[in-house]
């Protein structure tokens, strides 16, 4: 018969009883969990180990939340991080999803919540890497988007992107020149993160038009009033 081996999550958290309580939580519903107080030690671990959920605290001491996600993304592109924050501020949100975070959870939260929290992100990690080899690139216009890399070009020159503007343009390229509406983008790209709203979609789709339109002179990513986005090419 068949074993399989329970999925890996590391849960940084500098409170130990927060860390506790998460761990517990977790390990109830099957899932193999660790804990770490400390940026540093959790970058170590991140180097070494290989996790398939990271539960990340932003108010670290020895390395912040914000530092350690966008240095593990340099590393790792696909596993999902959910930051954990006592802050509710959307910019402090938007931080966090530049530095490369999947989704957030703002304290104080049930952990009822942030179990589903985790099995929605493994969920669609594990859909986007099952779907990853059907189409290896998307041409539209002169962007090319590498897959199996995560790899943006637009004539010939690579841009770097975070998971959440990726997403967003693999998205719009699929259906090029087809209105994709805001409401489609936070269902598939955000999932379960109930906080999100479609400011927040505002906000990635202005940093991806300062990314992937104003170097190259270009306005493809292109607004349908009270609809939605849409690219397209001249």
């Amino acid at each position: 018969m068949l074993t399989f081996a329970p999925m890996r999550i590391l849960i940084v958290e500098d409170d130990p009883t927060l860390n506790s309580n998460i761990i517990k939580a977790l390990k109830h519903e099957g899932f193999q969990a660790e804990g770490v107080f400390d940026g540093l030690l959790a970058e170590k671990l991140l180097r070494r180990e290989a996790y398939d959920c990271i539960v990340m605290d932003i108010n670290l001491p020895g390395k912040t939340g914000y530092d350690l996600c966008k240095d593990y993304r340099i590393l790792n592109t696909t596993t999902p991080v959910l930051m954990l924050t006592a802050f509710s501020e959307l910019e402090d949100k938007v931080k966090g999803f530049e530095c490369g975070a999947d989704d957030y959870l703002t304290k104080p939260f049930f952990m009822r919540e942030l179990v589903m929290r985790v099995k929605a992100l493994l969920k669609r990690a594990n859909q986007q890497q099952t779907a990853s080899g059907v189409n290896d690139i998307i041409v539209a216009g002169d962007i090319s988007i590498h897959t199996a890399q995560k790899k943006v070009t637009r004539q010939g020159k690579e841009i770097a992107l975070t998971p959440r503007e990726y997403q967003i343009l693999k998205r719009l390229c699929e259906h090029a020149g087809e209105v994709v509406s805001k409401k489609d983008l936070i269902s598939e790209i955000w999932g379960s993160a109930l906080d999100v709203n479609t400011n927040t979609v505002e906000v990635y789709v202005n940093f991806l038009r300062n990314k992937v339109d104003k170097p190259f002179g270009k306005e493809s990513i292109k607004t349908k009033v009270g609809f939605g986005y849409f690219i397209a090419f001249e």
